[in-house]
């Protein structure tokens, strides 16, 4: 039988890790927050890291693994000589920065793409392609707006479009004007 390692409150190691990289993902603070506060107190700081700076490359867009690489100094700086862990501080401040970055598969898509080319299944994307073109998608009903014929035909007006648009914003920004709509 193996052997599977436990957090503080008796979770599954792997079950948690999993857990924290899905909840970044679908920008789920508090569950991510949670689980990553999980394996801290569990003692699997460096296994957080590793996995919070996987996960910028991994899922993220942009520049935020250098964020994430500045937090961990941080957290490093602080604990430099501590007698027992500290600045979990800098851990949720790394789960809010990667929950509300704009997210992107494109790094591990594209890895994979090259490397395991040899697992692609030529046939099984092409049928794939096929049954889209044969099954488009549907338009989504928040597509008619007061900017397209059938939205205008349903009375849809620019005040409910201001409103409803930026209700939709994911993640969202704050902006100087919020107050405003």
């Amino acid at each position: 039988m193996s052997y599977t390692p436990r957090t503080i409150n008796n979770y599954d190691f792997y079950e948690v890790s999993s857990s924290l990289q899905k909840a970044i993902r679908r920008n789920d603070i508090k569950t991510a927050g949670f689980f990553a506060l999980e394996l801290w107190h569990s003692g699997f700081a460096n296994y957080v890291w590793k996995r919070l700076y996987t996960i910028s490359a991994e899922d993220c867009w942009g520049v935020i693994t250098k964020e994430i690489e500045a937090l961990w100094q941080g957290y490093q700086l602080v604990n430099d000589g501590a007698k027992s862990p500290k600045g979990r501080i800098f851990i949720s401040k790394a789960v809010i920065l990667l929950c509300e970055c704009t997210k992107s598969r494109e790094a591990d898509h594209l890895q994979n793409l090259i490397y395991d080319k040899m697992n692609i299944d030529i046939d099984e994307i092409e049928a794939y392609l096929d049954d889209v073109r044969k099954n488009p998608l549907p338009i989504p009903q928040y597509a008619y707006d007061c900017h397209t014929w059938k939205g205008k035909k349903m009375g849809k007006t620019k005040k409910e479009f201001f409103k409803e648009e930026y209700e939709a914003l994911q993640p969202k920004q704050i902006g100087i004007f919020d107050n405003l709509v």
